[in-house]
Formats: structure tokens, C-alpha cells, sequence
């Protein structure tokens, strides 16, 4: 978002439209939806076009699949000039060198003069487990490609972010998966939330948070799923600006298992937390600014419910 483009909106929008501008990254392929190619890129292209467009960041998809996204896609893409295109986050298969060539390729293909395109890889997430990982994959990448390092949040997490912090690139948190195991305690997305602020580092978090309050969902789309608890993608954001703000570790990880609607309210100008120690307030400014560099995205295999949950809830 330009400065101008982020004065306004701080002047003209409500605080709901800056929280959740743009908000989630769409991962259809991934599990638990682990749908089709042809049924990913139509649900975008229809997300994109619906009321709640707005709601919608980038398409997620393997570096390795992009040109089976260019075959599914192409139809389907914005030819007109000035046309907004589709912005996708490409995922690392392990091999840098082929990721990047990969994106290159795809990026060159969608290119239909200098400054217009259908579709554009714009951001690359990538697997790290080791500081020399880090300084490999900033080596390999081109700093105009915004590149998310995901770490464990472990006994190295405080390095690895240092290193990251170092590098220009983002940060990124794996929130859950399809199986208990995958979800990190609350104290552990904390700390995550905590080390990044401290380092003015811009992250995202990524699985399990399709649901935009906490609470015990099934884990996958089977009848038959067990279930689990997980975060609530609303409490995430919020987590991450309180930190922000000089809020405690204690309040943060309340505030992340708030499952209460009505403890959240939102106003045009303003969202507020009722808590145990009071009341915290989250401005328009405070809000743009998590989103611009705090946590800037989401990640979520599904994009109708935390939109449809959150209607229901009424802060759309």
C-alpha cells in the first residue's frame, strides 16, 4: 500500500476494512481443502470478482505447479490494460535454484508489456532449518521478490529471526496443520509475535486459521475428522498490535485464546478487547500498521469461511 494510498484510507475506512484489506492468502491446493488445480483458480477468479473481493490476497501455489497454473489459468486472467493482475506467493519445493527458475519463467510468460501483466509473482515462501539455510536462500533470491522464511519456534527461533532480520526478508508461522501435533501452544505463537515485533520484522502466519475466532473445529472436511482446538485468525492480528503497542506477553495470550465475540467490537475507527485487566483499543493507525509491517497476511485453504464467520459475527 502506497503512503498515499494508506493516508486515506486511515482517513476514509472503517477500521475492519484496514484490518482485514487484502487479509488472506488463498491455499485451496493445500490441506485439509487439498482441492484440484481447475477448482482452486475458479474459486480465486470467483473470490475475486464477489463483494468480499476485497478480503482477498494472494494465490498460494507450488513453485513446481505454476505452469499448470498458467494452463488452468490463462482464461480466466485480466487482459485489459491497467488491469489489476493476479498476484500469486509461490512455495518452495526444497530446491531454490529450480523454485526461482521456475517463477522467472512463469513471470516472463505473464508478461504483456513492461509494466502490465495477467498474473505476477510477487512473494516466495520457503522452508529454513538452519542459520546457513537462511543465508543460502537470501543469496539465491532477488530482494524485489518478498521472501517469507518459515521457522520452528524452538531454541533457535530468537537467531534464526535475527538472521532473517538481517537479510531484508519476512518471517513466517506454521499455526496448525491436519493434525493436533501441528498446532504450536499459544506461548509459542507468542513468542513468534513478540520476536518479530521486538526486531520490526513483517511476518505472516499460515494453517489452521480459516476460522476467525479459537475454538475446537474438526481438522479436516471428513465427516468423520477428529477435532482440535485452533486459533482464531482475529485474536492473531490483534495479538500482534497489542505486542505492538507495549501490551504484555500475559495480555497477548489471553487475547489469543479469547473465544468470546463479545469481547471484540468493532467501531469505524476503532477496534476494542474487553479483558480481565480492562479494556485495550486498537486504532486505525495501530491496525494499518500491523498490516504494513507487523502481520501483513494470512494464509487459509479456504477463503468462505473466515469471510462468512466473520459476516455472521457482524464485523463486515
Amino acid at each position: 500500500m502506497s503512503p498515499l494510498r494508506a493516508s486515506a484510507f486511515l482517513l476514509t475506512e472503517r477500521a475492519s476494512r484496514l484490518l482485514f484489506e487484502a487479509l488472506i492468502d488463498y491455499a485451496g491446493l493445500y490441506p485439509p481443502a487439498e482441492l484440484s488445480m481447475p477448482v482452486v483458480v475458479r474459486n480465486f477468479a470467483h473470490y475475486r470478482a464477489g463483494g468480499a473481493g476485497w478480503m482477498l490476497g494472494r494465490f498460494i501455489c507450488p513453485a513446481s505447479a505454476l505452469e499448470l497454473f498458467s494452463v488452468q489459468a490463462d482464461p480466466l486472467l485480466p487482459r485489459d490494460a491497467g488491469a489489476i493482475p493476479w498476484r500469486l506467493a509461490a512455495t518452495g519445493s526444497g530446491d531454490v535454484q529450480a523454485d526461482l527458475a521456475q517463477i522467472a519463467a512463469f513471470n516472463e510468460r505473464h508478461r504483456v508489456c513492461f509494466e502490465e501483466c495477467g498474473a505476477l509473482v510477487d512473494s516466495y515462501e520457503v522452508k529454513a532449518a538452519s542459520l546457513d539455510d537462511i543465508a543460502r536462500i537470501d543469496a539465491a533470491t532477488p530482494h524485489d521478490l518478498a521472501t517469507y522464511i518459515e521457522v520452528a519456534v524452538d531454541d533457535q527461533l530468537e537467531p534464526m529471526l535475527d538472521a532473517i532480520a538481517a537479510t531484508g526478508r519476512r518471517a513466517k508461522l506454521r499455526t496448525g496443520g491436519i493434525v493436533a501435533t501441528a498446532f504450536p501452544a499459544a506461548a509459542q505463537v507468542v513468542r513468534f509475535l513478540r520476536a518479530c515485533s521486538d526486531r520490526a520484522l513483517p511476518a505472516k502466519a499460515t494453517a489452521g486459521l480459516h476460522h476467525p475466532l479459537p475454538g475446537v473445529y474438526r481438522l479436516t472436511y471428513q465427516d468423520d475428522a477428529p477435532t482440535g482446538r485452533m486459533f482464531g485468525f482475529l485474536p492473531v492480528l490483534l495479538a500482534a498490535t497489542h505486542i505492538a503497542q507495549g501490551g504484555s506477553d500475559a495480555e497477548a495470550l489471553a487475547l489469543l485464546e479469547t473465544g468470546d465475540p463479545a469481547a471484540i467490537r468493532f467501531a469505524d475507527e476503532q477496534v476494542t478487547w474487553e479483558h480481565a485487566g480492562g479494556v485495550a483499543t486498537f486504532s486505525r493507525q495501530a491496525l494499518a500498521e500491523t498490516r504494513e509491517r507487523g502481520l501483513v497476511s494470512i494464509g487459509s485453504c479456504s477463503f468462505t469461511e473466515p469471510v462468512d464467520e466473520s459476516r455472521a459475527l457482524g464485523w463486515l
